[in-house]
Protein backbone atom coordinates (compact mmCIF):
# COMPACT_ATOMS: atom_id res chain seq x y z
CA UNK A 1 0.00 0.00 0.00
CA UNK A 2 1.31 3.53 -1.20
CA UNK A 3 0.15 6.88 1.44
CA UNK A 4 0.62 10.12 -0.48
CA UNK A 5 -0.66 13.62 0.61
CA UNK A 6 -2.67 15.65 -1.85
CA UNK A 7 -4.18 19.14 -1.87
CA UNK A 8 -7.24 19.68 -4.46
CA UNK A 9 -10.10 22.42 -4.87
CA UNK A 10 -13.47 22.46 -4.77
CA UNK A 11 -15.52 23.32 -7.29
CA UNK A 12 -15.60 27.14 -5.74
CA UNK A 13 -11.88 26.87 -5.36
CA UNK A 14 -11.43 26.08 -1.86
CA UNK A 15 -7.88 24.31 -1.14
CA UNK A 16 -8.71 20.75 0.51
CA UNK A 17 -6.29 18.50 2.26
CA UNK A 18 -6.69 14.69 1.49
CA UNK A 19 -4.85 11.49 1.73
CA UNK A 20 -4.80 8.85 -0.99
CA UNK A 21 -4.17 5.36 0.14
CA UNK A 22 -3.20 3.32 -2.89
CA UNK A 23 -3.07 -0.38 -3.81
CA UNK A 24 0.50 -2.20 -4.81
CA UNK A 25 -1.04 -2.86 -8.60
CA UNK A 26 -2.12 0.44 -9.71
CA UNK A 27 -6.17 0.61 -9.36
CA UNK A 28 -8.77 2.87 -11.39
CA UNK A 29 -11.45 2.15 -8.92
CA UNK A 30 -11.24 4.53 -5.95
CA UNK A 31 -13.87 4.98 -2.20
CA UNK A 32 -14.02 8.66 -1.19
CA UNK A 33 -14.41 9.20 2.34
CA UNK A 34 -16.67 11.69 3.93
CA UNK A 35 -16.52 12.30 7.60
CA UNK A 36 -18.83 13.95 10.10
CA UNK A 37 -19.59 17.02 11.42
CA UNK A 38 -19.00 18.46 14.88
CA UNK A 39 -15.47 19.44 14.99
CA UNK A 40 -14.25 16.12 12.64
CA UNK A 41 -10.52 15.85 11.03
CA UNK A 42 -9.38 12.85 9.34
CA UNK A 43 -6.07 13.96 10.43
CA UNK A 44 -7.05 12.84 13.88
CA UNK A 45 -8.73 10.09 12.62
CA UNK A 46 -5.60 7.69 11.99
CA UNK A 47 -6.75 4.37 13.48
CA UNK A 48 -10.22 4.22 11.40
CA UNK A 49 -8.65 5.88 8.43
CA UNK A 50 -5.96 3.16 8.41
CA UNK A 51 -7.97 0.33 8.94
CA UNK A 52 -10.14 1.28 5.88
CA UNK A 53 -7.36 2.18 3.82
CA UNK A 54 -5.73 -1.45 4.47
CA UNK A 55 -9.05 -3.40 3.88
CA UNK A 56 -9.86 -1.26 0.33
CA UNK A 57 -6.30 -1.77 -0.94
CA UNK A 58 -6.39 -5.22 -0.08
CA UNK A 59 -9.09 -5.73 -2.68
CA UNK A 60 -7.69 -3.46 -5.05
CA UNK A 61 -9.78 -0.25 -4.63
CA UNK A 62 -8.03 3.04 -3.49
CA UNK A 63 -9.37 5.25 -0.77
CA UNK A 64 -9.27 9.06 -0.77
CA UNK A 65 -9.97 10.74 2.68
CA UNK A 66 -10.19 14.95 2.98
CA UNK A 67 -10.92 17.26 5.22
CA UNK A 68 -13.81 19.00 3.43
CA UNK A 69 -14.78 22.38 4.30
CA UNK A 70 -16.94 21.44 7.31
CA UNK A 71 -14.02 20.01 9.02
CA UNK A 72 -12.55 20.86 12.53
CA UNK A 73 -14.78 23.69 14.89
CA UNK A 74 -13.60 26.80 12.80
CA UNK A 75 -10.84 26.76 10.19
CA UNK A 76 -9.51 29.72 8.03
CA UNK A 77 -9.30 28.19 4.21
CA UNK A 78 -7.48 29.64 1.45
CA UNK A 79 -9.55 29.99 -2.05
CA UNK A 80 -7.07 30.28 -5.09
CA UNK A 81 -8.76 32.24 -8.37
CA UNK A 82 -6.60 32.86 -11.30
CA UNK A 83 -3.55 34.30 -9.89
CA UNK A 84 -4.89 36.09 -6.44
CA UNK A 85 -6.17 34.09 -3.67
CA UNK A 86 -8.18 35.19 -0.42
CA UNK A 87 -9.25 33.41 2.32
CA UNK A 88 -12.58 32.14 3.96
CA UNK A 89 -13.76 31.64 7.22
CA UNK A 90 -15.02 28.17 7.65
CA UNK A 91 -15.42 24.44 9.23
CA UNK A 92 -17.96 23.34 11.41
CA UNK A 93 -19.23 26.47 12.73
CA UNK A 94 -20.00 27.99 8.99
CA UNK A 95 -20.50 25.37 6.92
CA UNK A 96 -23.81 25.06 4.66
CA UNK A 97 -24.27 21.41 3.73
CA UNK A 98 -25.65 22.33 0.45
CA UNK A 99 -21.98 22.84 -0.51
CA UNK A 100 -21.00 19.47 -0.26
CA UNK A 101 -21.49 19.20 -3.86
CA UNK A 102 -18.13 21.61 -4.77
CA UNK A 103 -16.39 19.32 -2.01
CA UNK A 104 -17.55 15.98 -3.76
CA UNK A 105 -17.02 17.02 -7.18
CA UNK A 106 -13.71 19.00 -6.43
CA UNK A 107 -12.61 15.28 -5.16
CA UNK A 108 -13.80 13.43 -8.40
CA UNK A 109 -12.18 15.83 -10.50
CA UNK A 110 -8.54 15.86 -8.83
CA UNK A 111 -8.72 11.71 -8.54
CA UNK A 112 -10.18 11.27 -12.39
CA UNK A 113 -6.89 13.86 -12.93
CA UNK A 114 -5.24 10.75 -11.63
CA UNK A 115 -6.89 8.32 -14.10
CA UNK A 116 -9.28 6.82 -12.12
CA UNK A 117 -12.54 6.15 -13.61
CA UNK A 118 -14.68 4.20 -10.79
CA UNK A 119 -16.09 6.44 -7.73
CA UNK A 120 -17.97 4.90 -4.36
CA UNK A 121 -18.73 7.54 -1.54
CA UNK A 122 -18.45 6.38 1.89
CA UNK A 123 -19.92 9.19 3.99
CA UNK A 124 -20.20 8.49 8.42
CA UNK A 125 -22.82 10.07 10.00
CA UNK A 126 -23.31 13.99 8.25
CA UNK A 127 -21.28 12.52 5.75
CA UNK A 128 -24.34 9.83 4.79
CA UNK A 129 -26.72 12.79 4.75
CA UNK A 130 -24.14 14.53 2.29
CA UNK A 131 -24.03 11.84 0.56
CA UNK A 132 -28.16 11.54 0.37
CA UNK A 133 -27.96 15.41 -0.88
CA UNK A 134 -26.01 14.61 -3.56
CA UNK A 135 -27.68 12.30 -4.85
CA UNK A 136 -30.53 14.71 -5.21
CA UNK A 137 -28.83 17.37 -6.56
CA UNK A 138 -26.80 15.61 -9.25
CA UNK A 139 -29.95 13.26 -10.47
CA UNK A 140 -28.71 13.78 -14.19
CA UNK A 141 -24.56 13.81 -14.16
CA UNK A 142 -23.87 11.95 -11.29
CA UNK A 143 -20.53 9.81 -11.94
CA UNK A 144 -20.79 7.77 -8.35
CA UNK A 145 -21.15 4.26 -8.75
CA UNK A 146 -22.32 2.94 -5.05
CA UNK A 147 -22.70 4.45 -1.72
CA UNK A 148 -21.93 3.44 1.80
CA UNK A 149 -24.10 5.33 4.95
CA UNK A 150 -22.30 4.94 8.12
CA UNK A 151 -24.30 5.95 11.38
CA UNK A 152 -26.79 8.27 9.62
CA UNK A 153 -28.05 10.99 11.80
CA UNK A 154 -30.56 13.02 12.76
CA UNK A 155 -29.52 16.44 13.56
CA UNK A 156 -32.52 18.07 13.57
CA UNK A 157 -34.00 15.23 16.29
CA UNK A 158 -31.07 15.65 18.18
CA UNK A 159 -31.04 19.04 18.60
CA UNK A 160 -35.01 19.05 19.84
CA UNK A 161 -33.80 16.28 22.42
CA UNK A 162 -31.21 18.17 23.74
CA UNK A 163 -32.98 21.71 23.71
CA UNK A 164 -36.57 20.37 24.55
CA UNK A 165 -39.76 21.54 22.35
CA UNK A 166 -39.70 25.01 23.41
CA UNK A 167 -35.78 25.48 23.30
CA UNK A 168 -35.90 24.02 19.98
CA UNK A 169 -38.61 26.15 18.58
CA UNK A 170 -36.94 29.21 20.22
CA UNK A 171 -33.72 28.62 18.63
CA UNK A 172 -35.22 28.00 15.60
CA UNK A 173 -36.91 31.37 14.96
CA UNK A 174 -33.96 33.18 16.76
CA UNK A 175 -31.87 31.39 13.86
CA UNK A 176 -34.38 32.81 11.28
CA UNK A 177 -34.24 35.93 12.58
CA UNK A 178 -30.51 36.77 12.64
CA UNK A 179 -29.96 35.54 9.45
CA UNK A 180 -32.68 37.42 7.89
CA UNK A 181 -30.89 40.09 9.56
CA UNK A 182 -27.99 39.95 8.13
CA UNK A 183 -26.22 38.43 11.48
CA UNK A 184 -25.84 35.07 9.83
CA UNK A 185 -21.99 34.90 10.22
CA UNK A 186 -22.01 35.48 13.87
CA UNK A 187 -21.75 32.94 16.70
CA UNK A 188 -24.60 31.97 18.40
CA UNK A 189 -24.84 32.39 22.79
CA UNK A 190 -23.45 29.26 24.44
CA UNK A 191 -27.41 28.64 25.92
CA UNK A 192 -28.31 27.78 22.35
CA UNK A 193 -25.12 25.64 21.38
CA UNK A 194 -22.14 25.03 23.88
CA UNK A 195 -19.74 24.67 20.44
CA UNK A 196 -19.00 27.58 18.46
CA UNK A 197 -21.76 27.50 15.50
CA UNK A 198 -22.79 30.69 13.73
CA UNK A 199 -26.39 31.26 12.82
CA UNK A 200 -26.42 30.34 9.50
CA UNK A 201 -24.95 27.05 10.18
CA UNK A 202 -27.44 26.01 13.07
CA UNK A 203 -30.50 27.43 10.76
CA UNK A 204 -28.77 24.73 8.19
CA UNK A 205 -28.78 22.19 10.77
CA UNK A 206 -32.07 22.34 12.20
CA UNK A 207 -34.75 23.83 10.50
CA UNK A 208 -36.66 20.57 9.53
CA UNK A 209 -37.51 22.13 6.26
CA UNK A 210 -33.82 22.43 5.42
CA UNK A 211 -31.52 19.84 3.73
CA UNK A 212 -29.85 19.00 7.00
CA UNK A 213 -33.20 16.77 7.56
CA UNK A 214 -32.34 13.56 5.84
CA UNK A 215 -33.06 11.41 8.38
CA UNK A 216 -35.87 12.34 11.07
CA UNK A 217 -35.44 9.38 12.98
CA UNK A 218 -36.86 10.92 16.14
CA UNK A 219 -40.39 12.29 14.02
CA UNK A 220 -41.23 9.27 13.03
CA UNK A 221 -39.93 6.70 15.94
CA UNK A 222 -41.80 8.78 18.29
CA UNK A 223 -44.80 10.48 16.02
CA UNK A 224 -43.57 13.92 16.53
CA UNK A 225 -43.58 16.00 13.11
CA UNK A 226 -41.35 18.63 13.02
CA UNK A 227 -41.42 18.85 9.22
CA UNK A 228 -44.97 20.30 7.73
CA UNK A 229 -43.56 20.24 3.48
CA UNK A 230 -41.46 18.38 2.69
CA UNK A 231 -41.98 14.50 2.60
CA UNK A 232 -39.76 12.45 4.94
CA UNK A 233 -36.73 10.70 3.81
CA UNK A 234 -37.08 12.20 0.48
CA UNK A 235 -34.06 11.92 -0.19
CA UNK A 236 -32.59 8.74 1.06
CA UNK A 237 -36.27 6.95 -0.63
CA UNK A 238 -35.53 8.19 -3.73
CA UNK A 239 -31.44 7.05 -4.02
CA UNK A 240 -30.15 5.98 -7.09
CA UNK A 241 -27.10 3.98 -6.58
CA UNK A 242 -26.78 0.43 -4.94
CA UNK A 243 -25.80 1.24 -1.31
CA UNK A 244 -24.81 -0.27 1.89
CA UNK A 245 -26.44 1.08 5.42
CA UNK A 246 -24.30 0.16 8.67
CA UNK A 247 -24.61 1.24 12.12
CA UNK A 248 -23.06 0.36 14.85
CA UNK A 249 -25.41 -1.84 17.72
CA UNK A 250 -25.19 0.67 20.54
CA UNK A 251 -25.22 4.14 18.42
CA UNK A 252 -25.28 7.09 20.57
CA UNK A 253 -27.15 9.08 18.38
CA UNK A 254 -30.03 6.58 17.42
CA UNK A 255 -32.25 7.80 20.56
CA UNK A 256 -31.79 4.35 21.99
CA UNK A 257 -33.08 2.45 19.65
CA UNK A 258 -31.05 1.41 16.61
CA UNK A 259 -33.11 -1.89 15.19
CA UNK A 260 -35.89 1.74 15.14
CA UNK A 261 -33.80 3.26 13.22
CA UNK A 262 -32.66 0.81 10.55
CA UNK A 263 -36.40 -0.39 10.25
CA UNK A 264 -37.56 3.01 9.38
CA UNK A 265 -34.79 2.80 6.53
CA UNK A 266 -35.60 -0.70 5.54
CA UNK A 267 -39.31 0.32 5.12
CA UNK A 268 -38.46 3.64 3.42
CA UNK A 269 -35.68 2.08 1.29
CA UNK A 270 -35.97 2.10 -3.05
CA UNK A 271 -36.36 -1.21 -3.65
CA UNK A 272 -34.04 -3.95 -4.06
CA UNK A 273 -31.06 -1.07 -3.63
CA UNK A 274 -30.18 -0.59 0.05
CA UNK A 275 -28.50 -3.35 2.53
CA UNK A 276 -28.22 -3.15 5.84
CA UNK A 277 -25.58 -4.45 8.57
CA UNK A 278 -25.71 -3.41 12.06
CA UNK A 279 -22.12 -4.05 13.78
CA UNK A 280 -22.21 -5.33 17.24
CA UNK A 281 -20.34 -4.33 20.26
CA UNK A 282 -19.83 -0.55 19.26
CA UNK A 283 -20.84 2.36 18.71
CA UNK A 284 -21.65 5.80 16.26
CA UNK A 285 -17.52 6.40 15.83
CA UNK A 286 -17.34 2.14 15.24
CA UNK A 287 -14.70 2.47 17.59
CA UNK A 288 -12.66 -1.15 17.95
CA UNK A 289 -14.26 -2.20 15.14
CA UNK A 290 -12.34 -0.25 12.52
CA UNK A 291 -11.18 -3.39 11.11
CA UNK A 292 -14.43 -5.16 10.94
CA UNK A 293 -16.09 -2.05 9.61
CA UNK A 294 -13.35 -2.22 6.90
CA UNK A 295 -14.15 -5.43 5.72
CA UNK A 296 -17.76 -4.61 5.22
CA UNK A 297 -16.99 -1.64 3.24
CA UNK A 298 -14.40 -3.65 1.12
CA UNK A 299 -16.61 -6.75 0.75
CA UNK A 300 -19.42 -4.55 -0.29
CA UNK A 301 -17.77 -2.09 -2.87
CA UNK A 302 -15.96 -5.75 -4.36
CA UNK A 303 -19.59 -6.21 -4.90
CA UNK A 304 -19.82 -9.29 -2.91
Amino acid sequence: MRLTLHSFASTDHLALPGLLYEPARASKKVAIWLHGNGGASVFYSAGRMNALGEALTRRGISFFTFNNRGAEVEKMLKRRKGGTSEHAMLGYAHELIRDCVKDIDGAIAHLRSLGYRTFHLVGHSTGANKICLYDAKKRRKNPVSSYVLLGPGDDVGISYAELGADGFHSALERARVQVARGHGSKIVPKTISPRPISWASLLDTIDPEGDYNVFPFLEIIRGIRLSKKRPLLREYSRISKRTLVVFGENDEFCFGDVPACVDVLREFAPPRRCRFEVIADTGHGFHDAEEILGERIAKFLAGK
